[in-house]
């Protein structure tokens, strides 16, 4: 396995992580290239990439809220998002199919888990699919409910992890 890098996001980002998000999740549940752009400019330290050879392979992105509904689509542009706020919230959690299965997302979320961790911040939460519950409980992630949100026309779950 090749040493990866990671740093925050950059505007000149947008493109590659567009294509990696719509590449990665089913359908409508993919963030729009006006979405991924938005958070890379208003919450840069909040979108960390994972780069191989100079290249942008995954990403996770995330905005910071003091009180969290998961089901608030407004908020996947950052609507209501305080940078000051103690709770992240995950909106993508994405590695190219190219890398998936070689342990890089498994070091992007522990860096970032660790990166949230410095930056003061008290929990973070997020949605998965069932098949991916699991995966999240692994991580240290606590299983909180079947989610209210039918984001993308599919079923969600509820996860927190508690820093």
């Amino acid at each position: 396995m090749s040493t990866p890098t990671f740093r925050q996001a950059r505007p000149s980002d947008t493109d590659r992580c567009y294509h990696i998000e719509i590449t990665a999740y089913e359908g409508d549940e993919a963030a729009t290239r006006e979405k991924i752009a938005t958070r890379i400019a208003q919450y840069p330290e909040g979108f960390l990439v994972i780069e191989l050879s100079g290249e942008v392979i995954g990403f996770i992105n995330c905005g910071c809220a003091h009180e969290v509904i998961m089901s608030d689509e407004a908020f996947k542009e950052l609507v209501g998002h305080d940078p000051a706020a103690p709770n992240v919230v995950v909106m993508s959690v994405v590695l190219d199919p190219a890398w998936q299965g070689k342990g890089y997302s498994t070091l992007l979320m522990r860096t970032f888990v660790e990166r949230m961790r410095r930056m003061g911040k008290q929990t973070i939460h997020l949605m998965c699919k069932e098949r991916h519950v699991d995966l999240y409980a692994h991580f240290g992630y606590r299983y909180v409910k079947p989610s209210a949100s039918d984001h993308g026309g599919m079923a969600w779950h509820e996860m927190v992890m508690e820093l």
